[in-house]
């Protein structure tokens, strides 16, 4: 691989990694956090995207205008889903459930008729352990707990439909158009549900608003525009075995900085999980393989 395609692969695993630490410290709601970090991206995106290709917009069918909305609000359904999780579990807990997407997309392909191999198969079943060593110990420990972990699981499962749904279209279309229909759909979607609940967009402090930039612009930007970006050049596989890193940065980085200690639990069943997404990807080596976005 070359050094410069290997050195964005790093950049994109430390970013997406410092996500968790970035969404700890703002300690706002997490439907504003879901909100800014979007909002502030598609802000920056969008303008560009439409100065720069805007033929390709024109040249969009219903068909994918409907694949492109739909990846934004599963994409919504994510973040509004992850974010509430750091609320109750351990970051090392809620990024190794999150992280789990491309089980998931493994799962939801065969349930649409795609075919899986015994190996594919023997993953998923390996990832579902380490799942419940995880949810086990922390349900141990307390509901609160254990509610993380069922909100970080279920953002996974958002994630991985956020890929089935636009994976062919970010084929046809360039890295700029699809983000920026993307992110944009998402930011909408959760300011009309920031609305609903009651959720304020103002009020936050200076250094609040600071690491709501911040989220933009590391995770966002550095983390998952350069993943996107990665696609066009590397196997799918490669994105995905790489972005599993993300729990083992994040907790390091949980350790380091917030001085959290995860349970023993964290560490097996993370340790499990990621073993069952290395023969989940390494048994679809030869056909196209699932692209976690966490």
């Amino acid at each position: 691989m070359p050094a410069r395609r290997l050195g964005l692969l790093a950049l994109g695993v430390v970013a997406v990694s410092f996500s968790a630490i970035f969404i700890r410290w703002a300690a706002a709601p997490a439907l504003a956090v879901a909100f800014y970090r979007n909002a502030m991206a598609a802000a920056v995106l969008l303008p560009i995207a439409l100065a720069r290709h805007r033929e390709e917009f024109r040249r969009l069918s219903r068909r994918d205008w409907a694949i492109a909305l739909s990846a934004g609000g599963l994409l919504a359904l994510h973040f509004g889903l992850w974010i509430p999780s750091l609320s109750y579990t351990t970051v090392a807990a809620s990024t190794v459930l999150v992280t789990s997407q491309p089980v998931w997309v493994a799962v939801m392909g065969r349930g649409m008729g795609e075919s899986a191999s015994g190996a594919t198969l023997g993953g998923i079943a390996l990832s579902m352990l380490g799942v419940a060593i995880i949810s086990g110990g922390d349900l141990g420990l307390s509901g609160r707990a254990g509610l993380g972990d069922l909100l970080a699981l279920l953002a996974a499962v958002a994630a991985a439909g956020y890929f089935l749904s636009g994976r062919t279209l970010r084929a046809r279309l360039s890295l700029l158009t699809y983000v920026g229909i993307v992110y944009t759909t998402c930011s909408v979607l959760l300011a009309a549900t920031m609305a609903v609940a009651g959720t304020p967009f103002s009020g936050f402090s200076l250094r609040v608003w600071g690491l709501f930039a911040l989220m933009a612009l590391v995770p966002q930007f550095l983390g998952h525009t350069v993943f996107n970006y990665l696609l066009a050049h590397l196997r799918a596989t490669v994105v995905a075995v790489a972005v599993t890193g993300e729990p083992v940065g994040a907790t390091l980085l949980a350790f380091v900085i917030l001085g959290e200690v995860p349970r023993w639990t964290a560490f097996a069943g993370g340790a499990v999980i990621l073993a069952g997404i290395y023969v989940t990807l390494s048994a679809q080596t030869r056909r196209p393989a699932p692209v976690p976005i966490e």
